[in-house]
């Protein structure tokens, strides 16, 4: 199974803790390391931190090995695409070429406010969003050319280096697979993203994708989902994280009841019991799965996601 643990870096994530969440998923054999880009709790918690993505990313890509590194996802609203575009680069060449780049139009409008990015509608979201992958991949693959869009100018762009993955960094796009999300995706992703589905939700939303590449006349693109999990060696191990992420959440009531809650949607249980879970979005049509930790300073918990990804 390719499994790869995903941070939710705006919580707190020290780089001390991302250097050993780095380490601690090479040694578990993961696929890669995801984390999100947000400046801000998306919780509503702004005593909380976050380090920036891509540099936390770049620093990674210098002290590890063999795993891929990447976003979950970007928003366009915090960086010009060229200069998203040579953060990109640089940590793929600072890695080796193992980087990929989750790209989105934002979401979390408390962040844009506090920070003073531009929060536009939804329809203007996607505009900037369609020009910025435009952008993004010419200046990966094209040795010069002009650009002049409705947000972005740019004249005789000619940029260099040029990524170590040929032909460019793999671009991972996602959501809920409606019309124009779909488009989108398949005219410029390598991979399409859906978080927190059921098997059902996938179902239609690779059918919608698929319908959309064939449009487009190409492949279908590999599909991948984003979800919560929670395991444990045993079922104590497990209602025990439990506990400690209820009461990180600031959830209220029983215990058991919350956690009945998450059973839809998140990955929970033993390893062996995870596994059958994945195998059946696998069935669904599921090829990659970045598993979100929650409690990021637990690293058995990675451990046991090595577990699971060798089940």
């Amino acid at each position: 199974m390719r499994v790869n643990l995903m941070i939710e870096g705006q919580e707190s994530v020290t780089w001390q803790q991302w250097c050993d969440l780095a380490r601690a998923v090479e040694a578990a054999g993961l696929e890669g390391l995801f984390r999100s880009d947000h400046y801000q709790s998306v919780a509503g918690r702004t005593e909380r931190s976050a380090l920036d993505a891509w540099v936390t990313l770049g620093a990674l890509g210098a002290i590890t090995e063999r795993i891929r590194l990447g976003t979950m996802v970007s928003p366009t609203s915090f960086r010009h695409p060229s200069v998203l575009a040579k953060d990109v680069v640089t940590a793929d060449h600072v890695s080796g070429g193992r980087v990929e780049l989750g790209l989105g139009a934002g979401w979390h409008e408390l962040e844009h406010t506090t920070y003073g990015f531009p929060f536009h509608d939804v329809g203007t979201r996607f505009d900037v969003l369609e020009e910025q992958l435009a952008i993004i991949t010419r200046q990966m693959t094209e040795e010069r050319f002009d650009h002049h869009g409705q947000h972005y100018q740019l004249t005789g762009c000619e940029a260099r280096p040029k990524p170590v993955q040929s032909p460019r960094v793999p671009i991972i796009l996602g959501g809920s697979a409606g019309p124009r999300a779909a488009r989108v995706a398949a005219r410029f992703a390598d991979e399409y993203n859906t978080v927190f589905p059921s098997p059902e939700a996938v179902r239609d939303r690779r059918a919608n994708i698929e319908a959309a590449c064939r449009d487009a006349g190409r492949d279908p693109l590999p599909f991948s989902i984003m979800t919560g999990a929670l395991l444990g060696a045993d079922e104590g191990d497990v209602r025990d994280r439990a506990a400690r992420l209820k009461e990180a959440s600031g959830a209220e009531g029983d215990l058991d009841a919350w956690l009945d809650g998450l059973r839809d949607e998140w990955v929970i249980g033993t390893p062996e019991q995870a596994a059958e879970r994945l195998r059946t979005y696998e069935r669904a049509g599921v090829e990659r799965f970045m598993l979100q930790h929650q409690l990021h300073d637990d690293l058995d918990m990675v451990a046991l996601m090595g577990e699971l990804a060798a089940a």
